[in-house]
């Protein structure tokens, strides 16, 4: 993690050297970027990517305060949680409207101050009413990132530098939700679990300052009714992106993956303490395994993604090898120490597919529907997050730990149907419009 950590602050400081000037008319297209320029965009934004997803934690972070605090049952604290990403899911899929409608940059702003907006009343929340409200508007600053982070990255990152960017974004997430935790515990146990919410607030806020220091940087045009008419006039209305079937592709790849990766994330833990009688300290560090090795994934999954256009085959080869690793986890077969290298495994092919999906989507977004079509199809990812504790919360009450690593291989594999699927609709658009 210290190498990922560092990589970051790499970022950050090439951010904070930076001598172009703040001025909003200067926007470089992004083939005439320089590498400096494309490290400052991929940084700012990895950056605030990675406080959505320290904000996805926050409370879960807190629950052994907030249960005492205010004398909560476990299914008061998980309703905190589903009703931050069903706000978050359905404010995504209108997110992207609004960022095609006013730009990527001032929704992006506006998540940001959301956020911090929402730790500060959940710091002073003196009921359960007041946190749950304080949850609904968290995931409503959430629902901004995707939609926003991504149009952002295409539209000023130079072609070449995107698998790499998409690379980095993924990883920003991972550490966004390493360090929540430990954020989050350290200060409650140090002061109180309301310090330690009104801390985060002032994270989101600093990063928003700093965005807005480097704002010239994230502009993009706005592409107006009028001066579109012509693209209009091919595209169809607003929703006709709607219509195409790559796109509830991608949506469907999206719910299954997550899926996938709400099972590792809420009962990877307790299903292998069941099937292999691991400790507590050895199921969470297979867990840390898997998380990082995801990250690795993702630095190779950048280079391979810049190297090649057909990433649904790197999509679909990632998602081979992890969910035969799980499927392999479910046998029990293989000592303790051996499922910890297999969950590292697990974790290696989900990162590596990740750059390569997110390259997949934009291919399959037609002309000025960038935010639209990243608002609806990772509206699919929460809508999967959500579901994902119910499903393997029932396996593990039923007792079938094993069935938890086969519904999270097979949900991976599931996910290379959709893959492909994205892959075969989008060629053969391409080909139509060649042919026209």
């Amino acid at each position: 993690m210290s190498f990922y950590l560092k990589a970051d602050a790499a970022f950050l400081l090439t951010l904070m050297s930076s001598s172009i000037s703040i001025e909003e008319t200067v926007m470089p297209t992004p083939s005439s970027n320089t590498l400096h320029q494309d490290a400052q965009v991929i940084g700012l934004v990895g950056t605030a990517h990675g406080v959505s997803h320290f904000f996805q934690l926050l409370l879960a972070s807190l629950f052994p305060w907030l249960k005492v605090a205010f004398d909560l049952s476990y299914a008061e604290l998980g309703f905190l949680m589903t009703v931050f990403f069903i706000v978050s899911g359905i404010g995504q899929a209108l997110a992207g409207f609004v960022v095609d409608k006013v730009g990527a940059r001032t929704v992006l702003f506006a998540g940001l101050g959301c956020l911090g907006v929402a730790a500060l009343a959940m710091s002073l929340a003196p009921n359960y009413p007041m946190l749950l409200a304080g949850s609904m508007l968290a995931g409503l600053g959430n629902c901004v990132f995707h939609p926003s982070d991504f149009t952002l990255l295409n539209k000023r990152v130079s072609l070449a530098r995107l698998g790499h960017a998409f690379s980095v974004h993924g990883i920003s997430g991972n550490l966004g939700w390493a360090a929540a935790p430990v954020f989050m515990i350290t200060i409650a146990t140090a002061a109180s679990w309301r310090v330690a919410l009104f801390c985060a607030a002032f994270v989101a806020f600093a990063v928003l300052a700093l965005l807005w220091a480097y704002r010239a940087l994230l502009a993009t045009p706005v592409v107006q009714p009028a001066a579109s008419h012509h693209a209009d006039a091919q595209q169809g209305a607003a929703l006709d992106f709607m219509r195409l079937p790559s796109v509830w592709l991608c949506f469907g790849f999206f719910l299954i993956t997550a899926l996938a990766l709400g099972g590792v994330q809420s009962f990877s833990s307790p299903g292998l303490r069941a099937l292999y009688r691991m400790s507590l300290p050895m199921a969470t560090t297979a867990f840390t395994a898997f998380m990082l090795a995801s990250a690795a994934g993702m630095v190779w999954g950048g280079f391979l993604a810049s190297k090649t256009t057909h990433h649904d085959r790197t999509i679909a080869l990632a998602f081979t090898g992890s969910g035969a690793m799980a499927l392999i986890i479910a046998t029990g077969w293989v000592p303790a120490w051996g499922a910890l290298v297999l969950m590292a495994a697990v974790g290696l092919g989900a990162g590596i597919a990740g750059p390569s999906r997110d390259l997949l989507i934009r291919a399959a977004a037609p002309k000025h529907a960038t935010g639209r079509v990243y608002g609806v199809v990772y509206s699919g990812l929460d809508a999967g997050v959500a579901i994902a504790p119910l499903l393997f919360g029932a396996l593990m009450d039923a007792n079938h730990p094993a069935w938890v690593f086969i519904c999270i291989g097979v949900f991976q594999m599931l996910a290379i149907v959709t893959a492909i699927g994205v892959g075969s609709d989008t060629s053969k658009r391409a080909a139509g419009a060649q042919a026209a």
